[in-house]
C-alpha cells in the first residue's frame, strides 16, 4: 500500500517523536521509501503500480507501454510516463525501479488513457495507439512513408502483426491533437495501407 509521510505519522500518533519512529520503520524495512514523502508497505510491489503516484498527473506510456502490449519485443526496465506542462523531463531512481516522465501536448494528454486496477492499486496507462503516438511525438520529424516504416519496424522493432491490429480511427483522432509531423504521417500511412 502506498502511504504519504502524513498518513504514516497518523499511524504513529502514540509516539512522541513521529519522525524518528518513521525513520526507524524505514530502516527496519517496515516501510520502503519511494521518494520524499511517499512510502510503500510491500517490498514486492511491481514498480508500474506506483508510477502515477510518484509524479503527476501522469500515465504510463512510450516504450514501457509498447512493451506491455507486445508491440515491441524488448522488456523495458525503465517505467516511462507521459505528463503535460512540466516543461522538462524528470527521472526518479527508486528501490522499485527507475521512472521517467516527459511532456506530451496538453490537448493529446487526456485522450486514450485507461484506468486499470490491480491488487488494490490503480494506475493509468496509454492505449496501444496512444503509446505509439506518444513515442513518435518524441522523435525527430520524418518526411516520408519509407522513413516512417524504417523507424517503426527497424528502429523501434514494432511487431507488424500487432501493428496491423491497431485502431486506425483512434490514430486519426489522435493525429489532430499533437501538431506532430510523425503522428500525422502515421495516420496517413495506416489509412493508405488499408486501401491497398
Amino acid at each position: 500500500m502506498i502511504i504519504t509521510s502524513n498518513i504514516a505519522k497518523n499511524f504513529l500518533s502514540k509516539y512522541s517523536n513521529k519522525d524518528t519512529k518513521l525513520l526507524r520503520n524505514v530502516r527496519d524495512g517496515k516501510l520502503i521509501k519511494i521518494i520524499k514523502g511517499l512510502y510503500e508497505t510491500n517490498v514486492n510491489t511491481p514498480g508500474y503500480l506506483l508510477a502515477t503516484s510518484i509524479y503527476g498527473p501522469s500515465y504510463i506510456s512510450f516504450e514501457y507501454a509498447l512493451s506491455f502490449y507486445g508491440l515491441i519485443p524488448e522488456r523495458v526496465n525503465v517505467i516511462t510516463c507521459a505528463t503535460f506542462d512540466k516543461k522538462k523531463k524528470k527521472q526518479f531512481k527508486t528501490f522499485f525501479g527507475t521512472f521517467t516522465y516527459r511532456d506530451i501536448p496538453v490537448l493529446a494528454y487526456p485522450e486514450e488513457v485507461i484506468l486499470k486496477e490491480e491488487n488494490n492499486y490503480s494506475y493509468q496507462i496509454a492505449s496501444k495507439e496512444k503509446a505509439l503516438c506518444d513515442k513518435l511525438y518524441t522523435l525527430k520529424p520524418l518526411n516520408n512513408y519509407f522513413n516512417l516504416e524504417k523507424m517503426l519496424f527497424d528502429d523501434l522493432r514494432i511487431d507488424r502483426e500487432e501493428f496491423n491490429k491497431l485502431n486506425i480511427e483512434k490514430i486519426e483522432k489522435l493525429s489532430n491533437l499533437y501538431h506532430s509531423t510523425n503522428v500525422k504521417l502515421l495516420a496517413k500511412y495506416m489509412r493508405r495501407n488499408t486501401h491497398e
